[in-house]
C-alpha cells in the first residue's frame, strides 16, 4: 500500500472513531496531509475537516529577545489561515483547556492592530511574578499549544464549518507519563462529544495513549456509547500503520494483530517500583495489565486474575477502580497512600511470579 491507498481506506470508513498505532517516522505526519489534500479534492478543493500536527506546532517560534538577554523573550505566532479566528479566542478558554495540567505558568497574548492577522505573540510568566517574562519548557510548551488548539476547535466559523473530521497526530511528544494520562483524557472527551456528528482520527506513536484510549473506548465504564445498537457493530477502527521491508506501507487491523504493549506498560510499572514512585496514574496501567491478563484468560473481570495470584481482598479490585478512574488522576495523581503503594507493590509482584513475565 502507499499513501493514497490507506487514506482512500479512512476516508470510505464507516466507523467514525479511527485509532492508528505507528512507530515514529513510519509517515504519521504525511498521512495527515495526505487525508487533507484528498478530503480537499472531494470537496472542491475547500477545507473538509480540521487538523493538529506538527504543522500546527511549527506555528509557534520562540524568540529569545537574546540582544536583551531575554528581558522579553516569548511565543511568536506565524500567521496563517487560522490568524482571523485569534480574535474570537480568549486566554480564559485556553486556560479552561490547561486547567487539567495544573500549570505553574501563566500567560498573555499580544494582539495585532488588524483582528485579522490575531495574536502576535505570546509572553509567559510565573503566577507570582507576571513582570518577567520566562521561557517555559519544550512538554509546558506542547502542553500549551495542545490547549490553544483545543479551545480554537470551539471558536465560531472554523471547526464548526470545517465540520466533517478532527485528524489529531501525535498530541503527547515532550510529555511525561502523567501529562500523557491527561492528554488522553482530553481527546477522549473530544469522541464523546462529537462522534456521532463527524470522523476522529488518532494517530500515535506512544503506547500508553494508544493502549489507554483502546481500552476506554472498546472496554471501559463508558464503551457501550460506541456501539452501533442496531447492528451491534462498534463506531472504533483501530490499526496498526507499518513501514514494510521494501518501504511500502500496510495498514492492519489492530484487532487481528499481535501488539505486546503490556510488556511495555509492566515495564513501566516495574521502574515505578524499583524506584518508590508510585503515583495515580501507574494504578491506570495496572488495571489495564490486569484487564489484558483477564481478557487472555477468557474471563470478564480482573479480580479474577487478584485471585490468581493470591489477592483475595474484595477491597482491592474498588481500590484500582477508584484510583484508575480518569477524575482521579486528572486532579490527583500524585496523591497515593503508602497503603496503595504496598497493595500495588503485592499485585505486580504476584504477577511477575505468577505468569514469569520477561521485561
Amino acid at each position: 500500500m502507499n499513501f493514497p491507498d490507506i487514506v482512500n481506506e479512512l476516508v470510505n470508513l464507516e466507523e467514525n472513531i479511527v485509532l492508528v498505532y505507528a512507530f515514529n517516522a513510519t509517515g504519521k505526519t504525511r498521512l495527515s496531509v495526505n487525508y487533507k489534500d484528498e478530503t480537499k479534492r472531494l470537496n472542491d478543493g475547500k477545507h473538509a475537516g480540521v487538523y493538529y500536527n506538527a504543522f500546527s506546532e511549527d506555528l509557534f517560534l520562540w524568540d529569545n529577545d537574546e540582544e536583551n538577554h531575554g528581558e522579553n523573550i516569548h511565543l511568536t505566532v506565524q500567521a496563517s489561515s487560522l490568524s482571523k479566528f485569534h480574535s474570537l479566542l480568549t486566554e480564559d478558554a485556553i486556560q479552561e483547556k490547561l486547567k487539567p495540567y495544573n500549570p505553574k505558568f501563566d500567560f498573555r497574548f499580544e494582539m495585532d492592530e488588524d483582528p485579522e492577522k490575531g495574536i502576535k505573540t505570546v509572553a509567559f510568566f510565573m503566577k507570582e511574578d507576571a513582570e518577567t517574562n520566562i521561557k517555559i519548557s519544550r512538554g509546558e510548551e506542547r502542553i500549551f499549544v495542545w490547549c490553544f488548539f483545543l479551545a480554537l476547535f470551539e471558536v465560531e466559523g472554523w471547526a464548526d464549518e470545517q465540520s466533517k473530521h478532527f485528524f489529531i497526530d501525535d498530541p503527547v511528544s515532550s510529555l511525561d507519563d502523567h501529562n500523557i494520562f491527561v492528554t488522553a483524557i482530553t481527546l477522549f472527551d473530544l469522541i464523546e462529544k462529537y462522534f456521532k456528528s463527524r470522523k476522529i482520527i488518532i494517530t500515535t506513536h506512544h503506547i500508553g495513549l494508544f493502549s489507554i484510549l483502546y481500552n476506554w473506548l472498546k472496554k471501559g465504564e463508558k464503551a457501550s456509547q460506541f456501539k452501533k445498537r442496531e447492528r451491534d457493530k462498534s463506531y472504533v477502527k483501530s490499526y496498526m500503520l507499518n513501514r514494510n521491508d521494501d518501504n511500502t506501507l500496510s495498514l492492519d487491523k489492530f484487532e487481528k494483530s499481535v501488539f505486546l504493549y503490556h510488556l511495555h506498560l509492566l515495564k513501566k510499572l516495574k521502574k515505578a517500583q524499583d524506584d518508590d514512585e508510585i503515583y495515580g496514574f501507574h494504578f491506570v496501567l495496572l488495571r489495564q495489565v490486569l484487564e489484558n491478563i483477564a481478557s487472555f484468560l477468557g474471563v470478564g473481570q480482573f479480580a479474577y486474575v487478584l485471585q490468581q495470584i493470591g489477592i483475595h481482598n474484595e477491597k482491592i479490585p474498588n481500590m484500582i477502580n477508584v484510583l484508575s478512574h480518569k477524575n482521579i488522576f486528572y486532579y490527583e495523581s500524585d496523591t497515593v497512600s503508602p497503603d496503595n503503594k504496598n497493595d500495588f507493590k503485592e499485585i505486580l509482584n504476584g504477577l511477575f511470579i505468577k505468569y514469569n513475565f520477561q521485561v
